[in-house]
């Protein structure tokens, strides 16, 4: 055990929320799947419990393999991701499987496993653009040798991603105004750019409430008439959500004893929180949402105390985006924002989400073991240095 442990690096309180985490998602992944089972798997309820525990192991496998890699050289992986991640958001918009009405997924051939590509992309612009504005730190108040360059890529990317999955294009053009404003681009430019992004947002909603109801367009129109109180009879989801929430409590009917998980849809991973919260109550609900609190404190430390701009940049890009995804599926659950079907990071079911989760935040311990390993040598050196 303690020879594993010495094999495992980086910010130990972030393994722990990982860990902990792990277990939520195990237990409430296995409560929630009961009408999957049932309606798919002749009622084999440990099917998708041991799906889900080898996609863990897998996960916990990616990220301890990401966080062995020193940060350096993501810098150079992050311009090979981007240079594929552009065709292949645009084959996915063109010739992706549909799944909902919104081609998100390619499917792989052979393997036949399918991911969303957006995911790879997120991962990618952000490892990018934390590269760009480390190398021009220099002239990074300039508009032309500076601010345009790192505009484009960040505009393309959430610009592909939109048509199908307009909330992911939201958090990830959010989380690079974030990392946009501590690369400290100039104030201005990031307003601008913040004032451009809203007025194309209120044109989107314009344009989609005046096209014709069909498609994906249809579920956009749904989404924004039932959240704006448009359309009070279609409220489905946020009502079972509201229910589960309401019928858990403070401790909760305790875990494998949630009765709306037969009548929420996708309990398993968009509305995964409500299932939390009606088995654990109030308390398990703030202790997740605690832990995420914790996963931000911890990587923004590691962005602090990152021995490199780019490793800064990097840390805190990745923790804020993992971050706003889980605010946004808890405020989904809670009612608090229209429904956008993003999973709760580390916890909802989903091959592809865990494995691009992991890879982010083996990441980030990839920075936090860079920061060990030098405060190690700096304090050899110093006792060195006093017992010579």
């Amino acid at each position: 055990m303690n020879k594993m442990l010495d094999k495992v690096k980086g910010d130990r309180p972030i393994w722990m929320i990982v860990i902990v985490l792990s277990v939520f998602s195990l237990l409430t992944v296995y409560s929630s799947t009961g009408s999957l089972a049932y309606r798919f798997r002749a009622g084999n309820t440990e099917y998708y419990l041991f799906k889900h525990l080898i996609i863990i192991v897998m996960g916990l496998g990616l990220m301890y393999v990401a966080h062995k890699i020193k940060y350096t050289y993501y810098s150079r992986i992050s311009q090979l991701a981007l240079f594929i991640a552009i065709p292949l958001l645009l084959y996915t918009l063109l010739r992706g499987t549909s799944i909902n009405e919104a081609s998100r997924w390619l499917t792989l051939p052979i393997i036949n496993i399918s991911f969303q590509s957006s995911d790879f992309a997120k991962l990618a612009i952000i490892m990018y653009l934390a590269r760009l504005l480390a190398k021009k730190q220099e002239t990074i108040k300039d508009f032309k040798s500076s601010f345009v360059p790192v505009v484009i890529p960040v505009v393309i990317i959430c610009a592909l991603i939109m048509p199908s999955n307009f909330s992911t294009a939201a958090v990830l053009f959010t989380t690079c105004i974030v990392l946009m404003f501590i690369g400290r681009v100039r104030f201005t430019y990031i307003m601008a750019l913040l004032g451009i992004g809203m007025v194309a947002v209120s044109l989107f909603v314009v344009v989609v409430m005046n096209m014709p109801d069909s498609g994906r367009v249809h579920t956009w129109k749904n989404r924004i008439s039932t959240f704006t109180g448009a359309d009070v009879g279609d409220n489905y989801q946020a009502n079972q959500s509201k229910i589960a929430i309401a019928t858990g409590g403070v401790f909760g009917k305790m875990p494998g004893n949630s009765t709306q998980r037969n009548f929420l849809p996708h309990a398993y991973s968009d509305f995964i929180y409500a299932v939390i919260i009606e088995e654990y109550g109030l308390a398990g609900g703030f202790v997740v949402l605690m832990l995420y609190m914790m996963l931000l404190y911890r990587g923004v430390r590691i962005a602090h105390k990152s021995p490199g701009t780019f490793g800064a940049l990097l840390a805190a890009g990745l923790s804020f985006s993992l971050v706003f995804q889980a605010m946004i599926n808890m405020a989904v659950a809670v009612n608090l924002l229209p429904v956008t079907g993003q999973p709760l990071p580390m916890v909802s079911m989903g091959g592809t989400s865990m494995w691009f989760t992991s890879l982010s935040i083996g990441i980030i311990l990839s920075v936090s073991r860079q920061i060990e390993e030098n405060e190690q040598e700096n304090g050899q050196t110093y006792a060195h240095a006093t017992v010579n």
